[in-house]
């Protein structure tokens, strides 16, 4: 591989990167709109003289945080109950106000490194998740009753206006039985007309909760809402709800924050996630729409005075109208737990394409082939390394990509050198036809016919190659496999190496180790002839990359410290091979028959 392609390759990784990770500062949150006071919680008859809904063809945008009345409701309230449903993977806690879940303790992931504590999804509580959103006297303000509850089951009841009753049953997964997984939980919410007349239903909506950024140096930038239309799944990114854009540092291209995105669809499936961690509640019967906010959230306590963000979201449905006595059921069930491809990906449970909840994006193929041979190479070395198994799985898939497509490297550099031993003349070329292009270009193209030199023969390899690379770099950055696995000398493998800090300045070491191999390995390929610029650009492309990347997670250096070792050592060997001579000018031909010589023979 020369110089040139080397630029193309790491330019384009530079610009994807760009566009995935580079966000501008947040801005400060609208101002919630005034509300009534409020100095009592409903209960769950809610007194006659309140409507059942006030708009009965939408839902209207509400502000992004809770009502300080119905956090004061919450707190306060001398009835709150909180119930607990749980298995060996998921602590399910919740409220009777509301009756819906307050957060969601995996068992399996700590919340820090050092930490006993689990991590907890929804532990903001602006939003309860599966709570009813929009209609008041059946959210959280409401005290719901407990019908019956069990070790695996729980149901809640309350009257709305003595006209509707409401019954809600959330139930653990039977692990036992085939087509469950443990972090799933079945959600039924029924509404029974108890009078005697037809009675129409509002468009009413679930939460999906909130998620906030798991630690300060992640700000939003991979947290995001999704659905399924039955053929794609489409995302809301939180960095289209923050404004800005890549080049608003500069001024060029800044877009001003959304409060609110809604996008209307068939929703199959409806997610809110994180960095590793996803909700993903999938109903019955489609949704109508997704809704997504931007919401405050607690400040980190290291950095106490930056404005923090997280996102919420609720699915829409349409209900038909109850007749006397009728009844109506919202049927889901609903995943709460890691964004594991491998458990995703099983069509017996998840048969509606919910591992799309991944979002590799437009190489999402190569992710999933990595993430995959990723997964059976730490599955091998469990056995023999299991404190650095999947420090070990990054690297033997790293081999693993690089010997497959060793073929196509070969190709690339050998026409590098070829075209290397032509520079001279084409140097030559550029004098001889300086100031007319044309000719310049048609000369070039004839050198190359003449030694049988094709100029793409080093871009098309690297390109073939370029999608497994980026599928490579998207899936280390979410892997929740890979949260909290050591390796040599670091402790986490989904975040940065950091050893100690020097005037405040962390020193990880993978990506100095990457940025170090980039720099011997472009001493080593072949140097095409450029002018200074060109020059002192690919002299300082190492040092940029390193610099982009260095807080990138430590699995990521790796897997490009790895690479960038494999290379120099294929190129040491390639500098050492015989050269290949430049193979001569074709003989000319009139068809398919050599031209006859008719210079006549000189007499003796």
């Amino acid at each position: 591989m020369d110089k040139k392609n080397m630029i193309i390759g790491v330019a384009l990784l530079i610009a994807a990167f760009a566009s995935m990770m580079l966000t501008p500062k947040a801005t400060p949150p609208p101002a919630a709109p005034a509300t009534a006071t409020q100095s009592t919680p409903a209960s769950a008859t809610t007194p006659a003289s309140t409507p059942i809904y006030t708009d009965a063809n939408a839902i209207a945008p509400r502000p992004g945080t809770r009502t300080t009345e119905i956090s004061a409701i919450i707190k306060t309230a001398a009835g709150v109950k909180i119930d607990l449903l749980a298995n060996n993977f998921v602590e399910i806690r919740l409220s009777n106000y509301g009756g819906a879940i307050k957060e969601v303790a995996l068992r399996k992931f700590a919340e820090t490194l050092d930490s006993q504590q689990r991590f907890t999804l929804n532990n903001e509580n602006i939003e309860q998740m599966l709570g009813i959103m929009g209609l008041l006297g059946l959210g959280e303000e409401t005290a719901y009753t407990i019908v019956s509850q069990s070790a695996r089951e729980v149901v809640y009841r309350a009257v709305f206006e003595n006209r509707i009753e409401v019954t809600r049953r959330y139930a653990l997964a039977d692990t036992s039985k085939p087509g469950t997984d443990p972090y799933q939980i079945r959600h039924e919410t029924t509404f029974r007309n108890l009078t005697d007349q037809t009675l129409p239903l509002p468009k009413i909506a679930l939460s999906l909760g909130t998620v906030s950024p798991i630690n300060d140096g992640i700000y939003g930038q991979q947290h995001n809402s999704g659905y399924f239309d039955g053929e794609d799944a489409h995302f809301t990114e939180y960095t289209k709800l923050q404004g800005g854009g890549i080049m608003s540092f500069v001024g060029i291209g800044s877009r001003d924050p959304v409060p609110v995105i809604t996008k209307t669809s068939a929703v199959h499936w409806a997610s809110l996630s994180n960095q590793f961690f996803t909700s993903v509640l999938t109903p019955d019967q489609p949704g109508r729409a997704l809704t997504t906010r931007r919401v405050p959230v607690k400040a980190f306590e290291s950095s106490p005075d930056r404005l923090n963000y997280g996102l919420s979201a609720e699915t829409q449905f349409d209900l038909d109208a109850l007749p006397p006595g009728g009844v109506a059921t919202l049927g889901l069930d609903y995943y709460i737990g890691p964004k594991e491809y491998k458990r995703l990906a099983n069509g017996d449970i998840f048969t509606q394409d919910q591992d799309e909840v991944m979002n590799f994006g437009f190489f999402g193929l190569f992710s999933e082939i990595l993430l995959t041979t990723m997964t059976w190479v730490e599955g091998w070395m469990e056995s023999l390394s299991p404190t650095w198994a999947w420090g070990w799985a990054v690297v033997i898939t790293t081999l693993i990509l690089k010997i497959v497509f060793l073929p196509l490297t070969l190709i690339a550099a050998k026409s590098g050198k070829r075209m290397q031993k032509i520079q001279p003349e084409m140097k030559e070329l550029r004098e001889k036809f300086k100031d007319n292009p044309q000719k310049m270009q048609a000369a070039t193209m004839e050198l190359f016919k003449k030694h049988r030199v094709n100029p793409m023969g080093g871009c098309i390899p690297i390109l073939l190659t370029m999608p497994f690379f980026f599928g490579f770099f998207i899936m280390l950055r979410s892997a929740a496999e890979l949260r909290f696995e050591s390796f040599l000398w670091a402790n986490d493998l989904s975040s940065p190496d950091t050893i100690g800090h020097i005037m405040g300045l962390p020193i990880n070491i993978m990506p100095i180790l990457m940025g170090a191999t980039m720099i011997f390995q472009m001493k080593l390929t072949p140097q095409p002839t450029v002018d200074n610029a060109q020059a002192k650009i690919f002299k300082f492309m190492p040092y940029m990359f390193t610099l982009f990347c260095y807080n990138f997670s430590c699995a990521l250096a790796l897997y490009s410290t790895v690479n960038g070792l494999f290379t120099i050592g294929q190129q040491l060997v390639i500098n050492r091979m015989k050269d290949d001579p430049l193979p001569p000018a074709p003989v000319v031909t009139k068809g398919s028959k050599k031209v006859k010589n008719v210079t006549p023979k000189k007499r003796k």
